[in-house]
């Protein structure tokens, strides 16, 4: 059985790239985060935390989260959130709307973007969803370890849009998010895979 990473992870930071995009430098020597897009759901002075929202895992096994298999959007399946922990699963939701009450087995990490307790009930948290996603493993940073690869340039970090990580065409995400940044950071969504065939 894996282990539940509760919505308890969502305020153990406050600040920097929270709920923003870390979309990966082409290229990138780490295979793991190669033409990856993180979503970060948290970043401070103590360390980051986030999941890569552009890799749907081909054959997931379901049958630990089998009782919210219903509530997932498309594609319902589960995602490779990061190299971090696999056997641990993170399940973001998005709400219709601006919610300002609590939501119960859930944490808010942005303004419609909650964090959700897997090991919580689906038939009473599901429903105050329109979409859920979850994650297996995620990405995760030391004290200072993100900040110091934003300023090397390994990552570009771009405002997030609630579709980026829940939209049903995540597999051509890295260059759709790339394409709306305005030019020169546009331009490297026509990067080769192979830098040396530029």
């Amino acid at each position: 059985m894996p282990e539940f990473l509760t919505g308890n992870i969502a305020h153990m930071f406050t600040g920097g790239a929270r709920s923003q995009l870390l979309v990966a430098s082409p290229p990138l020597d780490d295979s793991n985060f190669d033409r990856s897009v993180v979503y970060v759901i948290d970043h401070n002075d103590e360390g980051a935390i986030g999941v890569v929202i552009n890799r749907p895992l081909a054959d997931p096994d379901l049958e630990p989260i089998s009782r919210w298999n219903d509530s997932l959007t498309e594609p319902p399946v589960i995602f490779n959130g990061g190299p971090v922990d696999p056997s641990a699963l993170i399940a973001l939701g998005v709400t219709q709307n601006t919610i300002e009450t609590e939501i119960e087995g859930a944490v808010q990490v942005a303004d419609r973007v909650w964090s959700i307790d897997l090991a919580g009930d689906p038939a009473i948290i599901a429903p105050n969803f329109a979409g859920i996603r979850i994650f297996s493993g995620y990405a995760g940073w030391s004290s200072g370890q993100l900040d110091a690869e934003i300023d090397a340039g390994g990552w570009i970090v771009v405002a997030a849009e609630t579709n980026d990580v829940f939209g049903n065409q995540p597999t051509d995400l890295w260059r759709r998010v790339l394409n709306r940044q305005p030019p020169p950071i546009k331009w490297l969504a026509n990067a080769p895979g192979d830098i040396n065939l530029n």
